[in-house]
């Protein structure tokens, strides 16, 4: 599945679902076999311990032993704000690089952070050092 507005629906509805006033945030996933899986942050007290908006959605595809195909991360501030979209961090880069390279993410637009771009993972981070291992291993 390509990531479509329909992937970035499903984040914000998690996200207003889930954080119905002030600050909500979601992520959201297409696994290979066209399901969308969604999740939420997972914070606490001690800060290491926290997890991104989108990973709870990587390891329900990989409890379920499906390929991710595509991935959104979506925020606001207050419910006045419009939602933004979040390039994955570099942690969740390193999640869905398990999928391969060509995973798609959502990018923010350059002109307008609401605003999406479709990218995949070797797009956002061509020099990834998993690139030449996975070369040299083929």
């Amino acid at each position: 599945m390509k990531l479509d507005q329909k992937l970035v629906d499903a984040a914000i509805n998690q996200a207003l679902a889930r954080f119905p006033t002030g600050y909500a945030g979601a992520g959201a996933v297409y696994t290979e076999d066209g399901q969308i899986l969604t999740s939420v942050c997972f914070d606490t007290h001690n800060e290491i311990a926290n997890l991104c908006h989108e990973a709870g959605a990587y390891c329900e595809a990989n409890r379920l032993n499906l390929k991710v195909t595509a991935s959104v991360c979506v925020s606001r501030s207050t419910p006045e704000d419009e939602f933004i979209i979040l390039t994955p961090c570099g942690i969740c880069q390193e999640r869905l690089a398990i999928w391969g390279r060509f995973v798609e993410v959502a990018v923010p637009d350059p002109s307008n952070p609401n605003l999406w771009q479709v990218k995949t993972l070797d797009q956002v981070q061509p020099y990834y050092w998993g690139n030449i291992i996975e070369e040299f291993n083929t």
